[in-house]
């Protein structure tokens, strides 16, 4: 079973920055790549429905929410098994928990059905 955990998630003050980190392994004898998988990030805010914020394909890629675009950054570290989120002038609709997703099949964009692997989440608040 693939396990993702992030971290770097907290409190800041608007114009802030953030980056946040996450992790991905399993149990041997399975041993996941990031290498060869689509990552993404979503984000739930308190009363509202998870939206994606970026995702990552094998062949590099991209996608950003309209409302991110130019201010965040998903990057991974294959070596390292990562994947990141730099967030960047942070604004107050930004808080939510924020989740790390992994998938090795199917195709590859912001959507949640795409993934099968979940993160715990992450808190990000920002404060006016």
């Amino acid at each position: 079973q693939v396990q993702l955990m992030e971290s770097g998630g907290g409190s800041v003050e608007t114009g802030g920055s953030l980056t946040l980190s996450c992790v991905v392994s399993a149990a041997p004898p399975s041993v996941p790549t990031i290498s060869t998988a689509c990552v993404g990030w979503f984000r739930q805010a308190p009363g509202k429905e998870r939206e994606g914020v970026a995702a990552l394909s094998r062949d590099g890629w991209l996608d950003y929410l309209d409302t991110v675009k130019g201010r965040f950054t998903i990057s991974k570290d294959n070596a390292k098994n990562t994947l990141y989120l730099e967030m960047t002038n942070l604004k107050p609709e930004d808080t939510a928990t924020y989740y790390c997703a992994a998938s090795w099949i199917g195709a590859c964009s912001r959507l949640e059905r795409n993934y099968e692997n979940w993160g715990q989440g992450t808190l990000v608040t920002v404060s006016a």
